[in-house]
């Protein structure tokens, strides 16, 4: 474990393992939140705004994500350079500002640029967070502990639709902002009393043009950090379309959308229920078994799902049932892959961090906007894109493995330098 920051004697100390989890977990939620609790308000955002194409209102989710990926390219670099702590409350005070401005947009235009905007601001809880877990923990314990942080942090899309539509029965879809922007302010008071520095500065980088080239070099070229983010990319890239569809799914295929926040919760339970097992097994089993198998378990529920809906039985519980499953899959295999790409980077966790977000969020965000532009009122073209997508990270896994699956190894540290 590193110690915080030597610059001050008295500094505080690292919480918890409980309040540590809870308060990274809180932090990188505030993406999830920003994204599921809107998911009620679409339809009313379309009719306040007189949208006549409904699929444009998935620009909403969209633009959020990709601005996520823009901004994770700049907090990295900045947080190894000045600490942790700085860059990350700015991120989050900036975040509570832009929110309460996406409350005020006067139209869609305005309102997709604030939210393309809140999106580069909340990537800093995204990318920090995850360096400060590599600060503290490194393999298969930092897998455990991501893996621990990943069922907290499913309880925000858990719950984040059936709040979105509370504070719809309440007030206008502009409230939701307010309360994404209150959230935000709680969180950033919760870390800047209780979260010490943990990057002491002799291990700080220089922010400079070569280091940053020399660091993002590493990552595109070491097999195991680009290739994993790639999986992920593809992975995160159904999760997504997922997502950004599902009231479409629910209002035009089931006409029940009534019954989405249930089914939603559903399918994000099964998520933090992997994510518990996961946490319980990884350090016995290992990142790669437990990730590959669920990999194949994904192709295997994906191809299931879609032969289902193309005979034309796909109900609403069916539709819950495949998904879940789908989900569960998932997160075994991505909250494993995130801990073995970024397990080579060392001292350069931010940097990394950054680059192969920005990699998987964007990438993942066009790939979801092209699997969602499909749909045309059958539910096929979800399992079928989720299909594709696993198997593009089945051949980068290969890639990375050189063909020899559930194969556990150390991947050593060999990232540049920080000097």
């Amino acid at each position: 474990m590193i110690s915080p920051s030597p610059e001050k004697p008295a500094a505080r100390p690292v919480p918890g393992f409980g309040a540590f989890v809870a308060m990274m977990a809180a932090t990188m939620s505030l993406h999830a939140i920003a994204i599921d609790a809107m998911l009620p308000a679409l339809p009313l955002i379309g009719q306040a705004f007189g949208v006549a194409e409904e699929n444009h209102l998935q620009w909403i989710i969209t633009l959020f994500v990709m601005g996520t990926g823009a901004g994770q390219l700049v907090y990295g670099p900045l947080a190894d350079r000045y600490g942790r702590r700085p860059i990350l409350l700015t991120g989050l005070g900036v975040y509570v500002i832009l929110s309460l401005v996406a409350s005020l947009a006067p139209n869609l235009r305005l309102l997709l640029i604030a939210r393309l905007a809140q999106g580069i601001a909340v990537a800093a809880g995204s990318v920090v967070s995850r360096s400060i877990v590599r600060d503290i923990y490194s393999g298969p314990t930092m897998a455990r502990v991501m893996s621990t942080i990943f069922i907290v942090f499913l309880l925000a899309p858990i719950i984040a639709p059936s709040i979105g539509q509370l504070l719809l029965s309440v007030v206008s879809w502009r409230g939701i902002f307010g309360f994404l922007a209150l959230y935000a302010s709680t969180v950033a008071v919760w870390v800047a009393l209780r979260l010490p520095e943990t990057l002491p500065p002799e291990r700080r980088r220089p922010l400079s043009l070569s280091h940053l080239g020399a660091a993002a070099r590493f990552v595109l070229i070491e097999p195991t950090s680009i290739l994993y983010t790639l999986a992920m990319t593809a992975m995160f890239g159904s999760l997504l379309a997922f997502v950004s569809t599902l009231p479409q799914i629910f209002a035009g295929a089931f006409h029940a959308p009534q019954l989405m926040a249930g089914a939603f919760a559903a399918c994000a339970g099964t998520m933090a229920v992997a994510s518990f097992a996961n946490s319980r097994l990884v350090e016995r089993l290992g990142m790669h078994l437990i990730s590959h198998s669920a990999l194949i378990g994904f192709l295997v529920v994906t191809a299931t799902h879609a032969a289902i809906a193309y005979t034309g039985y796909d109900t609403l519980v069916v539709f819950t049932v495949m998904q879940s499953l789908t989900m569960a899959c998932f997160g075994l295999a991505v909250s494993n892959f995130g801990a073995i790409a970024i397990q080579p980077m060392g001292a350069i966790a931010g940097s990394a961090a950054s680059l192969q977000g920005v990699i998987s969020t964007i990438g993942g965000a066009a790939v979801a906007s092209l699997i969602g532009h499909q749909w045309s009122g059958s539910v096929l073209f979800l399992p079928v894109g989720a299909l594709c997508c696993g198997l593009v990270a089945l051949s980068c896994v290969l890639g990375a493995e050189r063909a020899q699956l559930f194969r556990n190894r150390h991947v050593h540290e060999g990232a540049p330098s920080p000097h």
